[in-house]
């Protein structure tokens, strides 16, 4: 199946990340390509490494930069330090993550991210380690009930965990539609009714769980911040309130200049903020954007510079 990939927020992503020609640039989720592609066309003796987990996304990558200065890794960006360093990189010009599921793996339905198709409950954007069907068939009820409950903030997480438990004692849960299924049979009826199908909730917190999304996240932007060079920019695109919250809140941190208690009236820590808000609120797809590509509907960009 073709990878097809339309990159989110392009040109504000460009803008953001002010590209330097002769500069050194991450893109930690390259994807098709798409937004990598951009960047690295804009450089002249710079270089671009783009690094995904995804096997399928790194040979297509692969493919879509070729002869441009570009180089593709597969590796998850949580692991960024560790390439850079392989590859004699001290510090980067600029980073870029777009995360959340790619255009080809919830349309290629054997992938098993979405509930519109019938296929195996996988939902690994590495291909490899547990499932998604090893994840529900395993764990206990309160497990369940905590995954759905924090990763995908839904609100009748305890009955959707009791109705996989549920199933599972007959006849072990093993494809996408079987769990899309099990999540409506959970839910009150009016939930049914809505225009949202009731189980993406489900389908987002089991592939965070799967994919250890929120972990990677949190040391992949340690690892990538620590590489900027002074006037470095981060660009990050998410696609949840889960996401973008914990962005939000370490650019914050990062651009704070004091970390003195709130009820001190004097500032005794003389901190010094590490970075700069380029975005105090985050930026949106515009109406064209939003008629282009209806997956850019839930797309946040935040963009900071490093002091």
């Amino acid at each position: 199946m073709e990878f097809s990939h339309i990159p989110v927020l392009l040109q504000p992503c460009l803008d953001g990340l002010a590209i330097d020609p002769t500069g050194i640039y991450l893109d930690g989720t390259a994807g098709g390509a798409g937004h990598s592609r951009e960047i690295a066309k804009r450089l002249t003796t710079g270089r671009l490494i783009a690094l995904d987990q995804d096997p399928d996304a790194v040979a297509t990558a692969t493919e879509r930069l070729k002869g441009l200065p570009a180089l593709v890794v597969r590796a998850n960006f949580r692991q960024a330090a560790a390439v850079l360093d392989e590859l004699g990189i001290p510090q980067i010009n600029g980073a870029l993550l777009d995360l959340g599921v790619s255009s080809h793996q919830l349309d290629e339905a054997s992938r098993g991210f979405s509930y519109h198709a019938d296929a195996p409950l996988d939902m690994r954007m590495s291909q490899q380690g547990p499932t998604a069907a090893d994840l529900v068939n395993t764990l206990p009820r309160e497990e369940l009930a905590r995954i759905l409950r924090e990763y995908g903030e839904e609100p009748y997480a305890w009955q959707i965990a009791g109705k996989i438990v549920q199933q599972r004692e007959q006849a072990p849960i093993l494809t996408t539609l079987q769990l899309a299924d099990l999540v409506a049979a959970a839910v009150p009826p009016k939930e049914r009714r809505k225009s949202k199908n009731p189980a993406r909730r489900t389908f987002q917190a089991i592939r965070i769980a799967v994919n250890g999304e929120l972990d990677a996240l949190n040391e992949g932007l340690e690892a990538i911040f620590a590489r900027l060079a002074p006037g470095g920019r981060l660009c990050v695109i998410t696609f949840h309130s889960l996401e973008d919250r914990l962005v939000k809140n370490k650019f914050r941190r990062w651009a704070q200049k004091c970390t003195c208690p709130p009820e001190q009236p004097i500032c005794t820590c003389g901190g010094v903020a590490k970075a700069t808000l380029i975005t105090r609120h985050p930026i949106e797809a515009d109406t064209e954007e939003l008629e282009e590509n209806r997956r850019s509907r839930s797309a946040k960009l935040r963009v900071l510079e490093k002091n």
